[in-house]
């Protein structure tokens, strides 16, 4: 078990465009772990590998809200092959940009193909917060944050309040660039 330090915006990091994976080995299997005992350290419901530093198509999500019924979904190189016209309108927060909100409207219902830990292609079908989520946490692989769905003005008052917020870190909580 291993907590890793979650960027926060603003950073060019959360901006870049990730990198398919190439094969699902052990080495792998341990970053997905490591970040779900992140994403639920946090509290989150969803982390995508961008957010720890990692520039590959992978990310985290459980929407459950009882820990003794986890149902977390490993998804690496994940991609939506279908989504529904009826759309979702959604209060997003993101463990990269604390203590912001903002509602973001999305598809409400999404088809998710994936490899899971086991490097198995897997296919779901998920509708409200679950297609939410899974939604945003891809959004992360192509450096795209929730804000960025958002009006510009919004956006860059959120982004104002997080450059203080992290001006006020002791610089040991401050993830800086590698």
């Amino acid at each position: 078990m291993a907590f890793l330090p979650i960027i926060v915006a603003p950073d060019p990091r959360l901006k870049l465009t990730c990198e398919p994976v190439a094969e699902v080995t052990e080495e792998l299997r341990k970053l997905m772990a490591d970040m779900l005992d992140t994403m639920y350290d946090a509290p989150g419901i969803g982390l995508a590998a961008p957010q720890i530093g990692v520039t590959q198509r992978i990310i985290v999500v459980d929407v459950t809200k009882n820990d003794d019924e986890r149902m977390p979904y490993q998804m690496v190189n994940p991609e939506i092959t279908w989504h529904s016209d009826e759309v979702l309108d959604y209060e997003e927060g993101c463990l990269s940009l604390p203590e912001q909100y903002a509602q973001v409207k999305r598809p409400d219902k999404i088809r998710v193909k994936y490899l899971d830990p086991d490097g198995q292609a897997q296919e779901i079908e998920a509708s409200g917060i679950l297609a939410t989520c899974i939604q945003h946490e891809m959004d992360h692989l192509d450096g795209v944050l929730f804000v960025d769905h958002i009006s510009k003005l919004r956006r860059d008052l959120i982004l104002r309040k997080l450059k203080k917020y992290k001006a006020q870190l002791p610089p040991e909580k401050v993830e800086t660039h590698g």
